[in-house]
């Protein structure tokens, strides 16, 4: 999974203890200050989780202090979840989960946490999107449900567009700025997702529609696997020119040496031997994945199998 996606996650994960912190009124204590701010989030999506009594409170600070250990946070969820199984903070230590297992690069404990999530929220964006982002990138032609779990993927991925301006939580003295900056990248990422089930069904145009879609949606921090899928997709319809250019971008935004700068650099030097413009030296570092097999994170190791 990208970078980038880590980054908001991590953001998301630092806000959520304090809509409890703040917002949260311990027993016995007065709870006046929480309609004040409950207005000024309403605009911004649905209700922050809050918990009910100091023991839920507690226990999820407890719970959620596992999230740099995958397995250990996936543990603390269940037990969390059975012990207060009306609890509106399930949502966020399963999230918890879902990242963690995300930064372990566990894609299919990952989904296995999205789908808890949805299972209590169906309307949540970050698990539909987690999860449609597994089931685009792990499908293979020879899965005998592929056509079924791609066009779930693709309903998923339909759904979260929909879903960020009403299903997105956040506490109240969150600046709009960073709910903006976020919502941006979930649509970005909702139509990389998109894009990506239609280059694999070799539906090329509608591909090429979808990944722009995708870079328009959060330009000053375009995904260097859009952008290098965008290439492809160009590349599939004879665009050559148009093409390079993206590849060139790819290039810009990928490191030499690893597996998505390695893929993007043989797309560059292709198109431009193709276009005839200068091309530019061979890679150093040869890519070591059979064609069409795919890197951990889901970034494509062949020019034509993103």
């Amino acid at each position: 999974m990208k970078k980038t996606r880590l980054t908001f996650m991590a953001m998301i994960l630092t806000a959520s203890p304090l809509i409890l912190a703040h917002q949260t009124p311990t027993p016995g204590s007065s709870s006046s200050a929480t309609p004040a701010a409950t207005p000024q989030a309403a605009p911004q999506g649905k209700r922050p989780p809050q918990a009910k009594t100091q023991a839920e409170f507690d226990a999820y600070q407890a719970a959620i202090a596992n999230v740099r250990d995958a397995a250990a946070m996936d543990k603390a969820s269940h037990d969390f979840a059975t012990k207060f199984p009306q609890s509106d903070l399930r949502v966020l230590l399963f999230r918890g989960a879902m990242n963690s297992y995300q930064n372990a690069n566990n894609a299919d404990k990952m989904m296995e946490m999205g789908r808890q999530i949805l299972a209590l929220d169906a309307n949540d964006p970050e698990a539909l999107l987690g999860v449609a982002q597994v089931l685009a990138e792990r499908t293979r032609d020879t899965d005998l449900d592929k056509d079924q779990r791609l066009d779930e993927a693709s309903t998923m991925a339909e759904h979260a567009i929909e879903a960020i301006d009403t299903d997105i939580s956040a506490p109240a003295a969150t600046p709009p700025e960073k709910i903006d900056a976020y919502k941006k990248f979930l649509r970005s990422t909702a139509y990389s997702v998109i894009g990506t089930i239609q280059f694999n069904r070799e539906k090329y145009v509608d591909a090429e529609a979808s990944l722009r879609k995708s870079i328009a949606a959060d330009p000053t921090q375009p995904d260097p696997v859009a952008v290098l899928r965008l290439a492809l997709a160009l590349d599939k319809q004879d665009k050559y020119p148009e093409a390079l250019k993206e590849a060139n971008q790819a290039v810009e935004l990928t490191k030499d040496g690893t597996n998505l700068g390695t893929t993007a650099r043989r797309e560059r030097d292709r198109l431009a031997q193709l276009t005839g413009s200068a091309t530019a030296p061979a890679p150093a570092v040869p890519p070591t994945a059979a064609p069409g097999s795919t890197a951990p994170n889901g970034a494509p190791s062949d020019p034509h199998k993103p």
